[in-house]
């Protein structure tokens, strides 16, 4: 598992993102977006002044797509003629005016959003899932992070654990994230940490999430800050009780030794003989880029496992190489999403097949199903 900060440093970022942070509700017509010298700003026009920001990658993404312009040629112009993409936005803003919450931070605009987004922010999740953690008997937080997107934190119950073979040893936890940009919900899910080689695998099954959807938030001002008030307090109080809740039950003893079944069974699953082909599908099918691909082959045959926990532990095991700590996480949601899939039947596929096409081929079929 991929280390980021210790709980101390985590809190103490959220305090000083809490201190720092802004939030608006803006009429587009108030807004106005320029770009000068690569460096793209957004203004508010609040109380007959002006608030100025810089707009992140994400909120340029987020903007883009509000707006309907293709991601290709938002960049295009960006790099281009940024001339052109002012006036595209500005145009855009004042003939299809609507409503936007507008998050900034140290700055800069980090998210352009619905009015109706609730605002489920990290600090407030920290203060109510730490406690509830410090009561669970033999818990503990093993890494923690907050990036330009989402929190983690990553926890484990040394007092919950199994062996999927002889010396393999598994520890059941958890994995609480959130993101206050936009990107998905809180969720809280069940967590694998395997103790010879510190990989956590994030289990897709019995996952829990919250939503960030609440109500309009109606106005006459063309931009305004928003602040908590008692109301938002009241309802948050609420929400986290019910988020306390989903911590205290999310290490379940039954459900974590279904998990651990499922993993026992994979031992028996082969991906054929060439881990080559073998990651080579996988890579195409997930989007793993070349240096994500060749951690995951390494470790893959080092192993010399070539069944499907051995590519799973290859997938998790590579998650510890990534320099992103949120790309890292995705990965180690990866060997959960392979986890999930049911066991390879090849009498389904052509004979001429090779081994490792007939298990990935599978494994699309699978998700191609499933959407």
């Amino acid at each position: 598992m991929k280390q980021g900060r210790t709980i101390m440093e985590l809190a103490k970022e959220l305090e000083r993102q809490r201190a720092v942070r802004k939030d608006y509700i803006a009429d587009t017509r108030s807004l106005e977006f320029m770009t000068q010298k690569g460096i793209s700003t957004l203004s508010l026009g609040i109380n007959d002044g002006l608030e100025q920001f810089a707009v992140n990658e994400l909120a340029h993404q987020q903007i883009a797509s509000r707006l309907q312009i293709p991601q290709r040629y938002y960049h295009k112009m960006r790099e281009e003629y940024p001339s052109l993409l002012d006036e595209n936005i500005n145009s855009w803003f004042d003939k299809n005016s609507d409503r936007r919450m507008i998050r900034t931070l140290d700055g800069s605009v980090r998210a352009f959003l619905s009015d109706r987004y609730r605002r489920l922010d990290n600090l407030e999740l920290a203060d109510a899932v730490l406690p509830i953690i410090k009561e669970m008997r033999g818990a503990e937080i093993l890494s923690s992070q907050v990036t330009e997107t989402h929190m983690y934190i990553k926890v484990i119950n040394k007092k919950m654990k199994a062996e999927v073979g002889v010396g393999d040893i598994v520890q059941a936890g958890l994995v609480i994230s959130n993101s206050e940009v936009g990107l998905g919900s809180l969720k809280v899910e069940p967590l694998l940490y395997r103790l010879v080689c510190k990989n956590g695998l994030i289990v897709k099954d019995y996952t829990q999430k919250r939503y960030h959807v609440g109500k309009q938030i109606e106005t006459d001002d063309t931009a305004y800050e928003i602040y908590s008030d008692e109301t938002l307090q009241a309802d948050d109080k609420a929400f986290f009780m019910k988020v306390q809740d989903t911590v205290r039950t999310a290490v379940d003893e039954a459900k974590f030794q279904l998990s651990v079944e499922k993993l026992m069974q994979t031992k028996q699953e082969t991906t054929g003989n060439d881990p080559v082909k073998t990651v080579e599908l996988l890579a195409d099918q997930y989007i793993l880029n070349q240096n994500e691909r060749g951690s995951i082959l390494r470790h893959f045959i080092m192993a010399g496992d070539n069944s499907k926990y051995g590519l799973i532990n290859a997938v998790t095991r590579g998650s510890q190489d990534v320099e992103s700590y949120g790309r890292a996480t995705e990965l180690e949601r990866l060997g959960g999403e392979l986890l999930a899939m049911p066991p390879i039947r090849r009498n389904l596929l052509t004979s001429h097949a090779t081994g490792a096409e007939v298990a990935m081929k599978n494994i699309t079929n699978v998700i191609s199903m499933a959407r």
